[in-house]
């Protein structure tokens, strides 16, 4: 990929403000046609991108994008700090214990022999996991606005009997340049079915900071080609005349984890009391007939670098437990400690974690947005990741759901 120098002008989603070298996109140039009255609204997550991760010197279209439109100091995300509760979170405007993707791995007594996990294809189908709120292109959608969604968990399911005009099946195989390249595509279609209304999802730079860790040169090469793909989504709408709406994202954070650093729950209780629903960075445990008692009194005792509760008994400030799908035992780790079923899980353990206290600074999440209803070099103090869904239904001009967000946080930053 050729390196070149741009100069910047000031007026649009593609005239940003900043003097420098842009990656630029190897793209067969587009006819010329009249898009002066198309504005849509594209909603871009980056799976596990730190703030930080944008001072790494390999971010200049992120950087740019930044600069001559509006960020946020940070965004909170919602506890636990997990990729299917925030993305769902994100488009919902509802805590996880709300709209009920409690965790990535789930378990529900009305759905009876079946465990939700991100790698069950079955049950990521199933509408009745998602059916606990309304995303944004359902309501679209119910409203006459079309959507396109690449990538975006519960995008595959028939949401309220729904789906977007326009999606793919989740595919990590598709690179970052494809997956851009299916969403120009889809703006490019007729004005009567092109989407108002899409996402694009990116894995990598989570992939690699689990693999590697955070600080690491994989990371930061993980952001680098992401950041190429969203250079080639600015350079493919500008060649098409269509000034967007960009919203960037994240879910999440990440922290540097290690198997030296565990917390093994074979060695404070007896596994044959409990099932393991979930573990990580925090474990849902779900106690076996009559044995809550038991489990209770090994689990809620004091613990080096983890803190148990009942799920009616964690803290308010997580908003989190009264979700039937919360297990009756939450245990959450010290950030950079993970709590696993035995030693076999520690030896496996990933050198990058996240879901940990959702204030924690290594948990903090991008927001980045750009175009034409949004202010100049404008910077946002932080705010919480539900906020953001009430943003998004008022730029596509969609009546939104009741939700726990609000959208004083973001108005400064828009142009009306």
């Amino acid at each position: 990929m050729k390196k070149t120098c741009i100069k910047i002008a000031a007026y649009s989603l593609f005239s940003l403000v900043m003097a420098g070298c842009v990656s630029q996109s190897q793209q067969a140039p587009v006819a010329q046609v009249d898009n002066s009255n198309y504005r849509p609204v594209i909603l871009v997550s980056i799976d596990g991108f730190k703030p930080e991760y944008l001072e790494r010197g390999v971010t200049p279209t992120l950087n740019a994008l930044a600069k001559d439109g509006v960020r946020a100091e940070n965004m909170r995300p919602s506890f636990p700090s997990i990729t299917f509760p925030n993305h769902y979170t994100l488009v919902t405007g509802l805590r996880p214990d709300h709209h009920g993707i409690v965790a990535n791995t789930m378990d529900d007594k009305n759905i009876a022999g079946v465990r939700f996990k991100m790698s069950n294809k079955e049950a990521v189908l199933d509408r009745r996991w998602w059916d606990g709120a309304e995303p944004v292109w359902v309501t679209a959608e119910k409203n006459q606005v079309k959507t396109g969604i690449m990538f975006w968990p519960g995008s595959e399911a028939a949401i309220h009997g729904v789906r977007p005009s326009a999606y793919k099946a989740f595919d990590e195989t598709v690179t970052p340049a494809a997956r851009v390249d299916t969403v120009l595509g889809w703006v490019e279609q007729p004005a009567a079915t092109r989407p108002g209304f899409l996402t694009i999802y990116f894995d990598q730079v989570d992939h690699a900071g689990h693999d590697f860790g955070p600080d690491t040169k994989e990371v930061t090469a993980a952001a680098a080609t992401v950041d190429a793909a969203i250079a080639r989504l600015v350079d493919g709408l500008r060649a098409r005349n269509i000034n967007a709406n960009i919203v960037i994202v994240s879910d999440h954070g990440m922290a540097a984890t290690s198997p030296q650093r565990t917390i093994q729950l074979d060695q404070i209780a007896q596994p044959a009391n409990y099932d393991v629903v979930v573990y990580g960075s925090f474990a849902g445990i779900q106690p076996k007939a009559g044995q809550e008692d038991t489990v209770a009194a090994a689990l809620l005792k004091t613990h080096e670098h983890m803190q148990c509760w009942k799920k009616e008994n964690i803290p308010a400030r997580y908003e989190y437990g009264k979700h039937p799908r919360v297990p009756r035992f939450i245990c959450s780790a010290d950030v950079g400690w993970l709590v696993v079923p035995d030693a076999k899980a520690a030896a496996k353990a990933n050198s990058g974690a996240h879901g940990y206290d959702n204030l924690s600074k290594e948990m903090q999440a991008l927001f980045i947005a750009n175009g034409p209803a949004f202010r100049k070099a404008t910077v946002l103090p932080a705010f919480d990741n539900v906020d953001v869904y009430p943003l998004l239904m008022k730029l596509i001009r969609v009546p939104a759901q009741p939700s726990d967000g609000k959208i004083d946080a973001i108005q400064p930053a828009l142009v009306q």
